[in-house]
């Protein structure tokens, strides 16, 4: 029998084995980097940020009892509210009462106002590793006024522009009960007061422009009930989900806020009504102070400036 011979290189990895070992590498380092980015900077030493705790607040039972119970009810809301609406009468309305001006330098200049705002938040979320954040409704309904403001008058505005509406009461929360315990860098918190600020300009400015940007009757609730459905499927269905993988509290969806006034285990039931509520009503309320602030707005513009198309 003859001894085969082992050369020393046999010993020593392919280059092609190499590149396969360091690809696995940059893989795994790419997805760790990502995640550090998303949610790393989250603190759950914070009260209310998140954390084994926050996840643990309720039991798991009572919270699958919850969303059971109230996404049901949501999807009954939606699916309610779209046999309720008549888009095709509604869209036929809009034809007859379209509003055919050009974008005005006030839309442009709300525009750039809102994006720059955005903009600085988004640095401050990266700055401190807390993108996931921007999932909160806040930040959503902000992405979606600067589409409103970049899109021209269509019947997709129209709809996203009353959804949008009766999506404001987050941010009447927000001015209201504040939770900036955790910013800390410089000018953060103004930033936080600013941005939930102009959630409240912008359709304000947008109400003065008519046309499709034209509310629902009063009566009409609804516009209402199809973004309380939505709303309340968004925080059960995909902030929860996400919250409950990261344990990072998306919206208070995990442990209630500190300043939440109906801090206790049942704080979700007591949420689910009242935000209902405020839902129902805020919308309605933001329309009814735009009809009687628009038309003395119009006037005053018009006596001011008669023959200029800038409004």
């Amino acid at each position: 029998m003859f001894r085969q011979e082992i050369g020393v290189l046999a010993f020593i990895p392919s280059c092609s084995d190499l590149f396969q070992y360091e690809k696995r590498n940059m893989s795994r380092y790419n997805i760790y980097s990502l995640l550090d980015w998303v949610y790393g900077g989250v603190d759950p030493k914070f009260e209310g940020n998140g954390g084994p705790e926050c996840a643990a607040f309720i039991t798991r039972q009572q919270r699958l009892n919850e969303s059971l119970a109230i996404i049901l009810i949501s999807i009954a809301e939606v699916v309610l509210a779209l046999k309720k609406i008549n888009f095709s009468q509604e869209l036929k309305e809009l034809k007859q009462e379209r509003n055919n001006k050009e974008d005005s330098l006030g839309k442009n200049l709300l525009l750039v106002a809102l994006c720059m705002t955005f903009g600085v938040e988004v640095g401050f979320k990266f700055a401190t590793k807390t993108v996931i954040y921007l999932l909160n409704p806040c930040h959503v309904v902000t992405m979606v006024q600067i589409f409103l403001l970049a899109c021209p008058p269509c019947k997709t505005a129209m709809i996203v522009f009353r959804l949008q509406v009766h999506m404001l009461n987050g941010a009447l929360l927000a001015l209201l009960f504040p939770v900036v315990n955790t910013r800390l860098l410089p000018f953060e918190k103004e930033v936080y007061y600013i941005q939930h600020s102009m959630l409240y300009l912008v359709p304000m400015y947008l109400f003065k422009k008519g046309g499709v940007y034209t509310p629902e009757p009063l009566g009409d609730m609804w516009w209402a009930l199809l973004s309380t459905g939505i709303l309340f499927l968004y925080h059960f269905v995909f902030l929860q989900g996400l919250g409950m993988m990261t344990e990072v509290n998306l919206n208070n969806m995990l442990c209630p806020a500190v300043s939440d006034p109906f801090y206790g285990p049942w704080y979700r039931v007591w949420a689910t009504g009242h935000q209902t509520l405020l839902t129902l009503i805020h919308g309605k309320m933001l329309t009814l102070i735009a009809q009687h602030t628009v038309p003395a707005c119009r006037y005053f513009t018009n006596s001011a400036c008669p023959r200029s198309k800038v409004d």
